[in-house]
């Protein structure tokens, strides 16, 4: 029998992953976003995670504005103010990030610290954008973040939402490693049983 093959990359998630950014960042950011914009609605606890359904904060918000009586009814001014609202939420997110609102998880650091000794290069792999993750990211493990980080996938750099492998494609592509190399972690949608998937799911 072949030996298994050794473990050279370490693919991760970022929202519910690295840090809870979910529960205490976006829906926070949100939730400002509405008030700002003298909306009428927030989001409690139980409607983010239902709404974590939806992959991608745009989305996620097209999809509750769709069920709303009070959202425009037209889809083009729907898509118009959903823009308008996350245009805002991110800005609120950066703000919210600054104030040191968003630690890692417990482990995070020592995970990180374990694949660096270990020669195991670790990738991001998220459906946030580039500037949550560069607000986020020096908050959480310093100024030098980027070398803790091999390679990092973006919701611009891979348009299809997880779980559409093409975030975690995008990612091998760029370490040069196959996925049998990898292991790719993420926090599964809402009612789903944790796990730990493969590097290039089917």
């Amino acid at each position: 029998m072949s030996a298994a093959p050794a473990l050279r990359a370490l693919i991760l998630d970022v929202d519910g992953t690295l840090a809870e950014t979910e529960r205490d960042g976006h829906r926070v950011a949100f939730n400002r976003a509405f008030a700002a914009l003298d909306l009428p609605w927030q989001w409690d606890d139980a409607t983010y995670g239902a709404l974590l359904r939806v992959a991608g904060g745009y989305e996620r918000l097209l999809s509750f504005l769709a069920g709303q009586s009070d959202a425009p009814l037209i889809a083009t001014e729907r898509e118009a103010l959903a823009r308008a609202i996350h245009q805002r939420k991110n800005a609120e997110f950066s703000a919210l990030v600054a104030q040191g609102g968003i630690a890692p998880r417990p482990g995070v650091r020592r995970l990180l610290d374990e694949c660096a000794a270990q020669g195991v290069r670790v990738a991001v792999a998220t459906t946030t954008g580039r500037a949550n993750l560069d607000a986020l990211f020096p908050h959480l493990f310093g100024a030098d973040w980027p070398q803790r980080f091999a390679a990092r996938v973006c919701a611009e750099d891979a348009p299809r939402k997880k779980p559409d492998p093409q975030a975690y494609q995008i990612a091998l592509a760029r370490l040069g490693i196959a996925a049998h190399a990898a292991i790719a972690s993420r926090t599964p949608p809402p009612a789903s049983p944790p796990r730990a998937s493969p590097a290039s799911p089917a």
